[in-house]
């Protein structure tokens, strides 16, 4: 009886949250999946009739799907290790440093908190045609000819790390700013589970930084890497504020992501039949990276 009692309990204190993840989670996906498999727009939004896989078909046909999608990936890719690479070089340094560290937590933390849309802003502000950087380059240093035109093409001219013109500078450049504190203070935290007896053990038998980052560093905080490069890569995959207020996908998409594609086909052209199909390929695509990732980590140990 006491046991029964107790299940009773448990089920009387859970119902209430699982009750409410089913309405605003489970029962969203399941109408979200059906609304992908309808014919559903502004002009049918009653009759909702039934188009099977049509929906999916036309994301994959269209060509613009195809430029976003990349969009994503290079984006991603770009962003996510710079994150990763800065965020832990710079978290071994303030492991390191005793006076004065929380300030610089505290610093480089801030742009967490900051909001996207101001940052949007800011960044327009400086990489505009006739912004504040274009202003130093051309007027003050005289290292341009005239204005760069950061915004107003697919290319940018100064980002290396995107010849594949998928992006431009400015939207990446802000993300790396602005997730950089994220990292940090995770890796920072992982860092300081790492015993310092293996560091003392590594010094004996005469290995240097280098060696002891790669024997003793890395091993160490292997999990909170694959937890960091999971969360960075959905984060990738989601951008939207930075791109709509920065760019607005222009010049005719070509700076969108898959995210602000979506939308677009919602909401500016009633297509949410094809939004929600999009949503659940970009939810497939981010399952399968997440598998990969777990098995590349799972590899690396064995």
């Amino acid at each position: 009886m006491k046991f029964r009692a107790q299940r009773a309990q448990i089920a009387l204190l859970l119902t209430p949250g699982l009750a409410i993840f089913a309405l605003f989670t489970v029962y969203p996906i399941i109408r979200l999946f059906w609304m992908s498999l309808c014919d559903m727009s502004f002009a049918s939004m009653l009759e909702q009739p039934f188009a099977g896989l049509a929906n999916y078909r036309e994301v994959f046909r269209d060509p613009t799907f195809w430029t976003v999608f990349v969009n994503s990936l290079v984006y991603t890719a770009v962003t996510v290790p710079g994150q990763m690479a800065l965020g832990l070089f710079i978290a071994i340094l303030l492991s390191g440093i005793k006076r004065f560290s929380v300030t610089f937590r505290v610093i480089n933390y801030l742009p967490v908190v900051t909001s996207w849309v101001i940052a949007s802003l800011v960044f327009r502000y400086i990489f505009n045609t006739e912004g504040l950087l274009n202003y130093f380059l051309w007027k003050v240093l005289g290292v341009t000819s005239g204005n760069i035109r950061w915004l107003d093409t697919r290319w940018s001219g100064l980002a290396v790390a995107m010849t594949s013109g998928a992006l431009r500078l400015p939207v990446v450049l802000m993300f790396l700013w602005k997730n950089l504190g994220f990292c940090l203070i995770i890796f920072l935290a992982a860092l300081q589970q790492v015993p310092q007896d293996l560091y003392e053990a590594a010094e004996i038998d005469g290995c240097g930084a280098w060696k002891k980052f790669l024997n003793v560093t890395l091993p160490g905080i292997r999990g909170t890497v694959l937890f960091v490069l999971i969360e960075l890569t959905i984060g990738g995959f989601n951008v939207f504020t930075s791109i709509k207020m920065i760019t607005g996908g222009k010049p005719a998409h070509q700076t969108d992501t898959l995210l602000t594609w979506m939308y677009y086909k919602a909401f500016s052209t009633g297509k949410f039949g094809y939004a929600a199909a999009l949503s659940f390929v970009m939810a497939l695509t981010l399952g399968l990276l997440a598998i990969v990732q777990f098995r590349a980590m799972k590899s690396r140990d064995e």
